[in-house]
């Protein structure tokens, strides 16, 4: 039996039936391990010896946490919440209300994409925007799971198609693996090549918008911890808008210019100048922060666990086993064998949560493969690059799936498994897989 297979199978079981995801990511972890050879011993050394892979995102999301209800102190969410209440409207089952929920799943959307490119912050922007906007979500009735779609599409696809921001990491990836497994390709055929299976997340996301997710669902307005409504001044609002700009800035330029993950800093820089502005007063800075740092905690504690999942399955050896086991299965059909190659991309990425960490363990047993199948260059970028891609979308262990459910979630009526994983799993790695399988037999 694979370890990779069992110890994924083990956590996505548990996570489905409600289980804790930590609890999940654990669990699967010793049970991989053990399947894997390992030993007891070994598998909880190696478990936690992992752990601090992911130590620096979890405190640079706890710091963002602390940032995002620090700034609810200026009144800043509450005046964005009334700008939109008089924007969009909310009244009535009318044309209008119908045009409001438009505006706002595009203004939310058209967010999610920028934060990979033109503002490459990830999953930044989430703690800060959407829990404010909640209230407003709430008056027109709009499915958080349809939110959750959104957000991730704009999380996902992006970097799959664009060659800018994180999607230049990626494709910069892909190309390198490619290269050094015997494949010489151009950074400007990726996107071409990834047109077609990210067209396929295109429908996915239609299909949640028109078909899924189109009735309304009823939630109760209730305040979120630490984002009670708080008066605004012209000042505070000055405030606030400056130490988001600076605070983006900062990232920007730690990561841009500096070279160094610069999320941690940039949230300090915001918490500074709030400090400074008057926003948060000295007796109540640590109630505050501590907060925040409640709010995105959950993130931060999945990310741990994560690092220390994947950890295992790469110390079994399992997963290049698994590579390669696949590999002898396919035989020369085309069909099956790019089916075979997405769907062990889907198990790996939906293991480890990272396709970016993906490409260099199929990438090596995957582009020779598609080089004796008879696979065109084009086809096999598309094989790999949707192989890899599969699985960030849907992953509980995936800041792609986190993040929507840090923001969507903090009033507690938003469930990470069913309402943020699910819904993503089936409109995006459904889609990925059948429009990757069409890209891979017509390029």
């Amino acid at each position: 039996m694979n370890a990779v297979l069992i110890a994924v199978l083990v956590m996505l079981v548990l996570s489905l039936l409600r289980i804790n995801v930590v609890l999940a990511l654990v669990t699967g972890a010793l049970i991989g391990g053990l399947v894997g050879g390992l030993g007891l011993e070994t598998t909880i050394n190696t478990f936690t010896d992992g752990l601090g892979g992911n130590a620096a995102v979890a405190l640079s999301y706890a710091l963002l946490g602390a940032f995002a209800v620090a700034l609810s102190k200026t009144g800043l969410p509450d005046a964005l919440v009334e700008g939109a209440l008089k924007l969009v409207g909310s009244k009535g089952d009318t044309r209008k209300k119908a045009l409001s929920k438009v505006l706002i799943l595009m203004i939310i959307l058209a967010v999610s994409i920028m934060s990979q490119n033109v503002i490459p912050v990830h999953i930044a922007f989430i703690p800060i925007l959407i829990p404010p906007l909640l209230k407003v979500l709430n008056e027109l009735k709009i499915d958080r799971r349809l939110t959750a779609t959104v957000i991730t599409f704009g999380l996902t696809a992006p970097y799959i198609l664009l060659p800018v921001g994180f999607g230049g990491i990626f494709h910069d990836i892909l190309k390198t693996n490619m290269s050094e497994s015997g494949m010489n390709i151009s950074l400007s055929d990726i996107p071409m090549a990834m047109l077609i299976p990210t067209s396929g997340m295109v429908v996915g996301l239609l299909v949640a918008i028109f078909f899924s997710y189109r009735k309304e669902r009823t939630y109760i307005q209730e305040d979120i911890a630490g984002q009670q409504t708080e008066s605004y001044t012209v000042k505070s609002l000055i405030v606030a808008i400056v130490a988001v700009v600076l605070s983006l800035a900062s990232q920007l330029y730690l990561s841009e210019v500096v070279g160094v993950q610069g999320m941690i800093y940039g949230s300090l820089v915001g918490i500074i100048i709030l400090y400074i502005g008057g926003a948060m007063k000295s007796n109540e800075t640590d109630v505050v922060l501590a907060s925040g740092m409640r709010m995105m905690a959950f993130i931060g504690f999945v990310m741990i666990a994560a690092s220390g999942f994947a950890s295992v399955l790469r110390e079994t050896g399992h997963i290049e086993s698994l590579v390669e086991t696949s590999a002898t299965w396919i035989g020369t059909n085309q069909l099956l064998a790019a089916f075979a190659m997405l769907l062990v991309g889907l198990l790996i990425t939906m293991g480890i949560g990272s396709s970016f960490s993906t490409i260099p363990i199929i990438a090596a047993i995957f582009v020779p493969l598609c080089m004796e199948l008879g696979f065109s260059p084009m086809a096999t970028i598309a094989i790999v690059g949707t192989a890899a891609a599969l699985g960030d979308a849907g992953s509980p262990a995936s800041d792609s799936t986190l993040g929507p459910t840090s923001g969507l979630n903090a009033d507690g009526q938003h469930n990470h498994i069913w309402d943020t994983c699910v819904p993503t799993f089936i409109h995006y790695n459904i889609p990925l897989i059948i429009f990757g399988c069409i890209a891979a037999m017509v390029l």
